[in-house]
């Protein structure tokens, strides 16, 4: 079985909740209907999440509006991507290898179309070019995965690497993480990064999740997008 994840653009005259409505009003049936689709979650940026504005970051706006997850069972088939056409203004489509260090579900479990307790932070990354592939897998896996956990309020954390993109004309992009926090980290750094409230520990916790992205992404060439998640499809487990 393979991942696939597809960032959709809205068209202009779209906004956040009406394309959310119409990707949770058609996806779901449609999905149903291609056997070779054993999974499926969306996030979109909508009203839900406007209080985390500022958590944005934009380095090649426009940002995407949603991101759709698809597990298949061979990607090449594609039948899938009329349905993803006629939703999206515009996709790029990816085949990824996920991990998932945190799992939202434990926690906080949603049931098929309900939405995901907080927010999501998607996030569009590309390593730094003086870090071969295999020193930027180690940094991020093997050091940088530890020091996110311990120092925000993550309840959810999926890391999906890039194996290949779907189409010639996808932007660059190295991995796509998608990181569940509760919905008082919208707004507030302490809830962010997990601190109850004290300032020392709040500049200690800062200072080392910066100090740490500082050794595997490029800052200038980063998306951060918060959304709202839903499961379309649960995945069946073995």
């Amino acid at each position: 079985m393979e991942k696939l994840v597809y960032s959709l653009w809205s068209s202009p005259s779209q906004d956040g909740d009406t394309f959310r409505d119409l990707l949770l009003a058609e996806l779901p049936a449609a999905l149903g209907r291609l056997p070779s689709v054993h999974g499926a979650r969306l996030a979109v940026a909508d009203s839900a999440v406007q209080p985390a504005s500022g958590r944005r970051m934009e380095s090649h706006p426009p940002v995407p509006a949603a991101l759709l997850s698809l597990w298949v069972d061979y990607a090449v088939e594609a039948s899938w991507q009329p349905l993803v056409n006629s939703l999206a203004d515009r996709s790029s489509g990816y085949l990824v290898a996920e991990a998932e260090p945190l799992q939202s579900g434990r926690s906080h479990p949603a049931g098929v179309g309900e939405r995901v307790y907080g927010m999501c932070h998607v996030v569009w990354l590309r390593k730094p070019a003086q870090l071969d592939r295999r020193e930027w897998l180690a940094i991020w896996k093997g050091s940088h995965t530890r020091v996110a956990i311990d120092t925000q309020s993550t309840f959810g954390y999926r890391q999906n690497v890039v194996v290949q993109a779907l189409d010639a004309d996808c932007p660059p992009c190295d991995a796509i993480v998608e990181e569940h926090f509760p919905p008082e980290a919208m707004t507030s750094d302490h809830a962010f990064y997990a601190t109850g409230g004290d300032e020392t520990l709040l500049q200690q916790h800062m200072t080392a999740m910066i100090e740490s992205c500082t050794r595997f992404i490029d800052f200038e060439h980063i998306d951060v997008v918060p959304m709202s998640e839903y499961l379309l499809k649960p995945l069946a487990v073995p």
